[in-house]
């Protein structure tokens, strides 16, 4: 007897979980979302036999993203492992990425963020984006 009051009090819990609203926290802050699909109205992609490509697209909403890549040889330069393994200076080839995307926050201002992802990693630069000290 006990067994079923206990199954069934947890299916009631589960149910009353599940049919919760999912983010409390947006229905009462006051913010808004929209739920209009945005489609895309302009899109380019080109591939070169070397590697390099340069792709684009725009949607319907203002989105904007451009990405542009190539590949670049570094020189490696001589290391040793921590097991002693000598690794002689040599070139590698690596991904070069640039790019940017842009959208318009809930206040309507235009966000850019512009990067450069290569030997170096990602480095995004953006005018909403912290600065570190100097």
């Amino acid at each position: 007897m006990y067994k079923f009051i206990f199954i069934a009090c947890s299916a009631m819990l589960l149910s009353y979980v599940l049919a919760r609203p999912q983010d409390q926290r947006a229905a009462g802050a006051g913010v808004t979302t929209t739920t209009t699909a945005a489609t895309i109205v302009k899109q380019d992609n080109v591939n070169n036999a070397d590697g390099s490509f340069n792709s684009s697209y725009e949607t319907s909403n203002g989105i904007r993203v451009e990405n542009i890549g190539y590949l670049k040889k570094i020189i490696i330069p001589k290391t040793e492992t921590s097991d002693g393994q000598v690794i002689d200076e040599h070139e590698e080839l690596v991904l070069v990425q640039t790019g940017s995307y842009s959208y318009s926050d809930p206040e309507g201002n235009i966000i850019t963020l512009r990067y450069v992802a290569d030997e170096n990693g990602f480095q995004p630069e953006g005018d909403h984006l912290p600065v570190a000290p100097q």
